[in-house]
């Protein structure tokens, strides 16, 4: 078997904005592995500046891992564990390689074209024109469910926004997440949860800062909103690392990105601990191009979970990999029928 890693760089059909920062290109990682006439392909979604594995050492560990391809997926993912994403490239390239087609990874009624995923509409941070222009576009499209950025722009400005949509939409048509990325400040995040509780919102993603815990605790303990944990999760290695994470904080939701958390084995690891707990869950996409994009989707169809998902990022690149995932009235579609439009030099070139 012959591995080889590859750096592609994914550019923004506009900026995006979070409240770490407005991005124009993503820089993600592709793991090719060759044997008998086939090849198999796994991304490695590194996001810089938020990712555990934003470490200098990065590409080293992929050359390294590359070498060492024979010890195989299992004995890497142990090795692996500090370097999540990459734990995830080389899982879905060996499950890439041993499928009937490189992207067909985890056949079912998904890939079939017969059924569908719901997923939220994703509203990018922005200037409030900017963002209300987004909103109207995602409701237009069919969406009944919208996770919305916040904590960039002024938050009175924020709130109008949540105030417009409630104005022509309650809950039962519209469901409301909120991102706020961590953007509060421990003093004065209950307060502004309960702001935003008048809207009657479904949760807000990581309100403050990660590795506060006692004070998430708190807040969890106190709010008027369901609380989703998201960044706090990253960095967090072992099952009983998480099980004392969760047995503290007590949250209502977490939500699961694979790419940041050890791929499908560290994700199902959240996924036992979370139902054990009677903790709500849900998966969401890292920005990946469509190849990461696809394998999450196909794996996380297998779950079960109806609630809507996070997986509706795959229009955001001007050069992202032309593929059958398709978003149509909320729902994710796998298009059978539909070819990938790609090829290993497409990458491999650029490396």
């Amino acid at each position: 078997m012959k591995a080889t890693y590859h750096k592609y760089i994914l550019d923004f059909k506009r900026p995006s904005g979070t409240s770490r920062g407005v991005m124009t290109e993503k820089e993600t990682w592709f793991i090719v592995l060759e044997k008998g006439g086939k090849y198999g392909i796994g991304e490695c979604g590194i996001l810089r500046g938020l990712s555990v594995d934003d470490r200098p050492d990065y590409e080293v560990k992929l050359q390294w891992t590359c070498e060492n391809i024979h010890l195989g997926k299992d004995l890497l993912w142990d090795a692996l564990i500090e370097f999540p994403s990459i734990q995830f490239g080389v899982e879905m390239a060996f499950q890439s390689l041993g499928s009937e087609s490189p992207f067909l990874l985890f056949p079912s009624e998904f890939t079939e074209g017969v059924k569908s995923i719901q997923i939220n509409g994703l509203v990018w941070m922005g200037e409030a024109a900017f963002m209300k222009q987004q909103i109207e576009e995602k409701l237009a499209q069919g969406f009944n469910c919208i996770k919305l950025k916040i904590g960039a722009i002024d938050f009175d400005k924020e709130l109008q926004l949540l105030r417009y949509i409630r104005e022509y939409f309650d809950p039962e048509q519209i469901e409301i997440r909120v991102d706020a990325n961590g953007a509060f400040s421990s003093n004065e995040a209950l307060i502004k949860i309960s702001q935003l509780s008048e809207f009657k919102l479904h949760s807000i993603e990581q309100p403050i800062q990660k590795n506060h815990t006692d004070r998430m605790a708190e807040l969890c303990k106190t709010t008027p909103l369901p609380i989703a944990l998201d960044e706090e999760l990253i960095g967090v290695f072992g099952l009983e690392e998480k099980e004392e994470l969760l047995v503290k904080i007590k949250p209502q939701y977490i939500i699961l990105k694979p790419s940041f958390i050890g791929g499908f084995r560290g994700t199902q690891e959240w996924i036992y601990l979370a139902e054990k707990y009677q903790i709500g869950w849900w998966v969401t996409s890292a920005l990946e191009s469509n190849i990461g994009l696809n394998a999450i989707a196909q794996w996380t169809f297998l779950q079960h979970n109806l609630m809507p998902q996070g997986l509706g990022t795959g229009a955001l690149y001007t050069n992202n990999f032309e593929c059958p995932l398709d978003v149509s009235e909320g729902q994710l579609w796998y298009k059978k029928g539909t070819d990938w439009k790609f090829s290993l030099t497409d990458i491999m070139e650029l490396s």
